[in-house]
């Protein structure tokens, strides 16, 4: 492995899931009413997620296993992992009923302390899980190219924002302490610098071809999870209707464009 690319990685990693405190310092220091914004960002991010794991990561997967075990083989491998990932996403949704952030910004002060908190940490938990394979994705993909890594973890920053923001609401609203709310909402990102970790763990032990493929693979499915089923939803809380297609389309739009000045 190309270390500088690894030390990449790790920063591209932990810049996407200290984000969430990103969000939690919006929720606790403002009013936050630009909730259009808000839509439209969330739509971009998802385009951003959608066409590079089409387009970029899948594509990858399938160079790299056709290569070592033919066209036909190297894309049912290839495809097995995608929905390896969308099935790995799945799971962890069901096991920690993730709520969007309408749920959480929707609950009034006057809620029982006791359930506010329990709503928040448990958020914090459920967020932290969720947030493990998406710092492995982030890493996996700066160690073979840094500016694809780039990419996803700039797509995945504007993701935890609204997620900080989730957690550091009701624990607010329960303990009536900005401190205990952001911080615990700032410790949930860190599993995503985990994750990487966990990805240069397996990468330094097992470093090959095959390996790269169906890591492609399991992270497009696991961004294509966190687009349809949190990015989009949540978007469409906010703003107009049209918002989440119009950010989605302009997110495919520049990264398109993005992708073909870097390979031209």
């Amino acid at each position: 492995m190309d270390l500088t690319n690894v030390y990449i990685g790790f920063a591209l990693a932990t810049f996407a899931g200290l984000s969430t405190g990103i969000g939690s310092l919006l929720g606790l220091y403002s009013k936050f009413e630009n909730k259009r914004l808000l839509s439209l960002a969330l739509g971009f991010s998802a385009g951003v997620m959608i066409y590079v794991s089409f387009m970029e990561l899948l594509l990858l997967s399938f160079d790299s296993l056709g290569g070592l075990y033919g066209d036909t083989y190297g894309k049912l491998i290839g495809v097995t992992a995608f929905i390896a990932g969308l099935l790995i996403m799945l799971f962890i949704d069901q096991l920690f009923d993730h709520h969007s952030i309408a749920d959480f910004i929707s609950r009034s002060s006057n809620k029982e302390e006791s359930l506010l908190i329990r709503t928040g940490v448990f958020s914090a938990i459920a967020l932290a899980i969720h947030n493990f394979p998406e710092g492995f994705a982030t890493f996996t993909a700066a160690v073979y190219d840094p500016a694809v890594g780039a990419t996803l973890a700039i797509a995945i920053a504007i993701h935890n924002i609204p997620e900080g923001l989730a957690v550091s609401v009701p624990i607010y609203y329960a303990t009536k302490s900005k401190s205990k709310a952001f911080w615990i909402s700032f410790a949930s990102g860190l599993a995503e610098p985990l994750g990487a970790v966990i990805g240069f763990l397996i990468f330094r032990t097992v470093y090959n071809e095959a390996l790269f493929g169906i890591s492609f693979a399991l992270c497009a499915g696991i961004m294509i999870y966190v687009s349809l089923n949190e990015l989009l939803p949540v978007s469409k809380e906010y703003g107009k209707p049209s918002d989440p297609i119009m950010g989605v389309t302009a997110g495919i739009i520049v990264m398109a464009i993005s992708l073909i000045l870097m390979y031209a």
